[in-house]
């Protein structure tokens, strides 16, 4: 229970942190954030959770990561509805608290709500194909830095910081293609809102996607971690099967 509501609190931070910065920060011109300020807020976010919560549930905030992580033998299958259920939730609730503090002001306009989109409702006007590619890179790029930062042999002090970053860099690239999912629960959450009924039949490429890319980030990582050629072969000449060590 106390992993889930970790994993609930940091992914209801998450929403608040990055699409409020986007929602309530980047469009006002006095504060002059823009998207590098919206790229670093889901960077921030997502360092001070690490810290905050990583020893107590992972700090996964995103059902991709933990599938993700499922695949490469890195988290418990068994877990994985509860964690995933935990953090849509939790960003439901971060995006509730968003729509709500938004009501609050004159003349308020939902507009797209930081919701991700293709076609037309792309920032830049990008293609599903282009959307679909975008999406799947970059979640596997993702979680393989997770998988990479995390590793036994990794300088694990640094970890939470190269993740932020990474999440930071990923922002900057695909924020003009998709506004940036590679998170299915962060996507659920902000098309629930968005003005419009265009959010939610386009939120099924932000469910695909990141969660292909992430397993086939998982896969390959058992392959380039785990798995040893050369114990394989010598135990393969034993007539014995492969094993990962």
């Amino acid at each position: 229970m106390k992993k889930l509501v970790a994993e609930f609190i940091g992914t209801f931070w998450l929403i608040v942190g990055g699409c409020g910065t986007a929602i309530f920060a980047a469009s006002n011109p006095d504060m002059g954030i823009g998207k590098i300020g919206i790229a670093v807020a889901f960077g921030l976010s997502l360092v001070t959770m690490f810290y905050s919560i990583g020893h107590i549930s992972g700090c996964h905030l995103n059902p991709a990561v933990t599938l993700g992580l499922a695949t490469a033998g890195k988290f418990d299958p068994k877990n994985v509805p509860t964690y995933i259920l935990a953090q849509v939730l939790g960003a439901i609730t971060g995006a509730a608290l968003v729509y709500l503090v938004m009501l609050g002001k004159v003349g308020y306009q939902i507009g797209s709500f930081a919701a991700n989109g293709y076609e037309e409702n792309s920032p830049e006007g990008y293609s599903i194909i282009s959307a679909f590619i975008t999406e799947l890179v970059m979640t596997f790029i993702f979680l393989f830095i997770i998988l990479g930062a995390t590793y036994e042999k990794a300088h694990k002090a640094f970890s939470g910081l190269a993740i932020g970053l990474g999440l930071t860099l990923i922002h900057l690239v695909s924020m003009p293609i998709t506004n940036t999912s590679i998170n299915p629960a962060r996507s659920l959450s902000q098309a629930l809102f968005a003005e419009g009924n265009w959010a939610l039949p386009q939120l099924w490429l932000f469910w695909v996607a990141p969660i292909l890319g992430a397993l086939l980030a998982g896969a390959f990582y058992q392959f380039l971690f785990n798995y040893d050629p050369i114990k394989s072969y010598k135990v393969s000449r034993k007539g014995q099967n492969p094993q990962l060590r």
